[in-house]
């Protein structure tokens, strides 16, 4: 009897254990499904898109966000970068499909009417570029037109053209965590991304 006793405590380690091995694994494949299917994480690596995303931030990607809806105006989302799949970059949609697109004296203006965001930013020195003026263009249809927040820092659609619908990942939604040149940025902690 006694042994008995003393086998069925010897298992009880092993079946504690067993569970929380297979726990583990069962969160792990659970947090990879998730990952691949609903969410992508991303760290921003550029300025091209201060102030609204800083380097160093965390952000949470909706990768199901497109799946039954079309991409908006402003909307802030991840894409494949058209000379590279293999890169992903993270743009501001300015142009759906059939908007007409100008730029003057880096100034957008969309089917007309001049966009004056705030989210925008320049650099002090007002020098121009190629890319600050552009004639008129229709986006095509199944396309996008991105560009940065921060213009003049931007490698976007005015340098490499559109982005197909189906290379979208997704749009961005949170600031997760953030980290800068002194430390984490607790200030920017599950800020929202618009």
């Amino acid at each position: 009897m006694s042994k008995n006793n003393n086998d069925t405590k010897a298992d009880m380690p092993k079946s504690a254990s067993k569970e929380i091995v297979d726990s583990i694994i069962v969160a792990f494949v659970i947090a990879i499904f998730i990952r691949t299917f609903f969410l992508g994480v991303y760290t921003i690596p550029s300025g091209s898109m201060l102030e609204t995303l800083q380097i160093g931030d965390f952000i949470l990607v909706n990768k199901l966000s497109y799946k039954f809806s079309e991409p908006k105006h402003d909307d802030i989302v991840v894409f494949e970068y058209p000379l590279n799949p293999k890169l992903d970059y993270i743009k501001r949609v300015i142009g759906v499909p059939g908007d007409v697109i100008e730029i003057k004296d880096k100034i957008v203006y969309r089917n007309g009417e001049k966009l004056e965001p705030d989210y925008v930013k320049y650099r002090d020195n007002f020098s121009f570029d190629k890319a600050d003026n552009m004639p008129k263009f229709t986006v095509p249809e199944g396309f996008y037109f991105m560009m940065g927040d921060n213009r003049d820092n931007s490698e976007d659609s005015r340098f490499w053209g559109y982005v197909r619908k189906d290379a979208i990942v997704g749009k961005a939604f949170i600031i997760y965590w953030s980290w800068g040149e002194n430390g984490p940025r607790f200030s920017r902690l599950f800020n929202l991304i618009n």
